[in-house]
């Protein structure tokens, strides 16, 4: 028996089927503690729902609650002198060789204390929640010693025991080169894998192991000692590639079984198809693209062609995104690199969860599945990719609990 019967809705279930957004006229939802029991029609409710408390949400919309599977939502200071140096024509390149960019949030993330790095991140949190967000990934990489990375993960599992929504924590250890290893990044990366990775994993901190393969961080060989290490710990494999050029870290992760490759604008045909054969979802992160002024589109046609689960991301950051809104990220999917607004839903909810490995969890609106909803005041699902900083959610449900 359920403890209750959301009835009335419009549902957008995100179940791959023939109704485009898996929709479901005069829909009910089940729900039996922190999983959903049921979901479907109102005349084909099964007799052993009849009699639950009931629940009118008037016709409005409900989706599975958002995911945002890439962001770096904890970090000391920010960046916003970067912006404007970006706007009087610096390049995030010359910017990040001058000692800016990440390693500058490095050296303010190593002076935080992990209380100042769990308050400073809140509100940004805050922000992804007010907006039906039920999952969130959270990146390390800002700290790039043994400690520091450990404390920011900390730090990230700490929000998701202030908050109500799951977090999964990502070790970014091969974020950039730190100070102290200038023109040694074959040794800090085997400071990577024989100390800083190993110490993280080892006190349960690690649910997934990224690396940035470009060629102002990590080039391949050198990421491929990072992935070959996260294989040994069993621990999924994402990667930061192809953003700013081609240097074939997609193929690697792909090569490896990766979940996600993120970013992905000089994708080329080959690493298409390495994740088409691998099962690797694409994850477009368009504030980045935005934030740089990047004229570079991802490969958008291709990846569809091949059938490579597409994502969307804010990739919340202090320099190239430092965006907090899932909804401005679906219209700028939509707007930027013309997707379909089914297709940027499904990318923060289906597709999302795919990226983390959680698709079993959650991600659709099914039985069995975790009781992660948002209920929405619109008619359409096409409106939260069609308004701009406009935010309709109803109600948030999470694990079965409105919050």
């Amino acid at each position: 028996m359920a403890n209750r019967l959301l009835t009335n809705l419009r549902i957008a279930s995100m179940q791959q089927n023939s109704t485009p957004y898996g929709m479901i006229e005069d829909g009910c939802i089940a729900l039996s503690g922190d999983t959903i029991g049921w979901v479907g029609n109102r005349a084909s409710l099964p007799d052993e729902y009849k009699g639950t408390q009931e629940e009118d949400m008037q016709g409005r919309m409900a989706t599975p609650g958002l995911i945002d599977c890439h962001t770096h939502l904890v970090y000391g200071g920010d960046r916003a002198k970067e912006f404007e140096l970006r706007l009087e024509g610096a390049s995030y390149e010359e910017i990040a060789r001058a000692g800016g960019g990440i390693i500058s949030t490095v050296s303010a993330t190593r002076d935080a204390s992990e209380d100042e790095l769990v308050e400073s991140a809140l509100p940004r949190l805050d922000h992804l929640i007010a907006e039906g967000v039920t999952t969130v990934e959270i990146k390390s990489g800002y700290g790039l010693t043994a400690i520091d990375e450990a404390r920011m993960l900390s730090a990230a599992r700490k929000l998701g025991e202030q908050r109500a929504v799951d977090v999964k924590t990502t070790f970014l250890g091969a974020h950039a080169l730190p100070p102290e290893y200038k023109d040694r990044a074959d040794d800090y990366i085997d400071f990577v894998c024989n100390n800083m990775l190993p110490a993280a994993e080892n006190v349960g901190l690690v649910d997934a192991v990224d690396a940035f393969c470009e060629n102002i961080a990590f080039n391949v060989n050198q990421t491929n000692k990072v992935f070959a290490k996260a294989k040994e710990l069993g621990l999924p494999i994402k990667i930061h590639a192809e953003q700013l050029s081609n240097l074939g870290g997609t193929a690697l992760a792909a090569s490896y079984g990766a979940i996600s490759a993120d970013h992905l604008e000089y994708l080329d045909q080959a690493g298409v198809d390495a994740m088409a054969k691998s099962g690797t979802v694409a994850v477009l992160l368009p504030g980045a693209f935005y934030t740089l002024r990047e004229t570079k589109l991802p490969p958008l046609q291709e990846l569809r062609d091949a059938g490579v689960p597409i994502a969307l991301a804010t990739d919340a950051n202090p320099g190239s995104s430092p965006l907090t809104s899932l909804l401005l990220v679906m219209n700028m999917a939509c707007t930027l690199f013309r997707m379909t607004p089914e297709e940027a839903l499904s990318g923060v909810t289906r597709n999302g969860a795919n990226a983390l490995g959680l698709l079993e969890k959650t991600g659709t609106l099914e039985a069995g599945k975790q009781a992660d909803i948002a209920i929405w005041d619109i008619r359409e699902p096409a409106e939260l990719s069609y308004r701009i900083g406009f935010n309709p959610l109803y109600r948030r449900i999470y694990r079965g609990i409105d919050s």
